[in-house]
């Protein structure tokens, strides 16, 4: 990055180590972080309102409606978490390639599937082989936050459950008594009144996702895990910046980075929990 670094072979000291914390890898390392704080940022939300569907749809009247929910929490639930993260994004990225083939290249005849191989015409690629290199790394995190969205989401609709069925039934029955409907009495008692009930199992969820985002790593995007990896691994005298292994000191500094994420998490968790509870205390008073 600085003019200084140009021959990294004549530097020593503080020099190169500014040199070498300051190379095109590295910019990608510490942007890396912000990866994982986008998936967490995200994540979270997309989970939390599959979370909510899924659990209003298993108090629905409506039958399919709630097989299909029960269905989908005990599967995700049911199987372990590494498995839909390497199989959802196959998964659709075939699926939507798959479309394509068939809506764009109605005249090839030959079959997508050729043994263990899955080939499409070039139009139904997704993205494109011309498309940017960030094109597909969008993608791809695109891809990971769906499949983080669907795993998380399950097991947010048992802990909303579970705050939906431990809200009393006397604050139900007497918004009832009053004349609302039952849309109202959802919308403006049930659900609000849920939260101080759903927020600590939310928040132990919460800190599982923060643990869970080095799978990223095996999805194919370069996280934080990726770049420590190989960064941190002896590099001999045919690399500009030769070291032994270094991978101690990045994972280290990574284990620093996910119990500071932990510990601001637990702070805003305390606070929101002192808010909810403020309305609750007030309420019974």
């Amino acid at each position: 990055m600085f003019a200084s670094c140009t021959d990294p072979s004549t530097l020593s000291g503080f020099p190169w180590l500014a040199c070498y914390l300051t190379t095109g890898k590295h910019l990608a390392f510490y942007f890396s972080f912000l990866v994982v704080l986008a998936l967490l940022v995200l994540a979270a939300p997309a989970a939390l309102a599959m979370g909510l569907g899924a659990a209003l749809a298993r108090r629905s009247r409506i039958g399919p409606l709630r097989w299909v929910a029960g269905l989908y929490t005990s599967m995700v639930r049911g199987v372990p978490d590494v498995i839909f993260f390497l199989f959802v994004p196959i998964a659709l990225d075939q699926a939507i390639e798959w479309t394509r083939h068939k809506l764009l290249c109605p005249d090839v005849t030959e079959p997508i599937r050729r043994g263990n191989d899955f080939v499409v015409c070039a139009q139904a690629k997704l993205p494109l082989s011309s498309a940017d290199a960030w094109v597909h790394d969008v993608y791809g995190f695109l891809l990971a936050l769906i499949a983080y969205a669907l795993v998380f989401g399950a097991f947010a609709a048992n802990v909303l459950d579970g705050a939906l069925k431990a809200v009393p039934k006397g604050q139900l029955e007497a918004a009832q008594a009053i004349g609302m409907s039952p849309g109202q009495v959802l919308r403006r008692v049930h659900v609000p009144q849920m939260w101080l009930y759903a927020l600590p199992g939310l928040s132990n969820l919460w800190q599982i996702l923060i643990k869970a985002t080095p799978l990223l790593f095996l999805l194919g995007i370069e996280d934080v895990v990726y770049w420590a990896r190989e960064l941190g691994g002896a590099k001999t005298q045919i690399f500009a910046y030769p070291h032994p292994d270094w991978r101690a000191w990045y994972f280290g500094g990574l284990m620093l980075f996910y119990l500071l994420l932990t510990w601001i998490s637990q702070r805003g968790y305390e606070r929101m929990m002192t808010r909810l509870a403020r309305g609750q205390k007030v309420a019974g008073a």
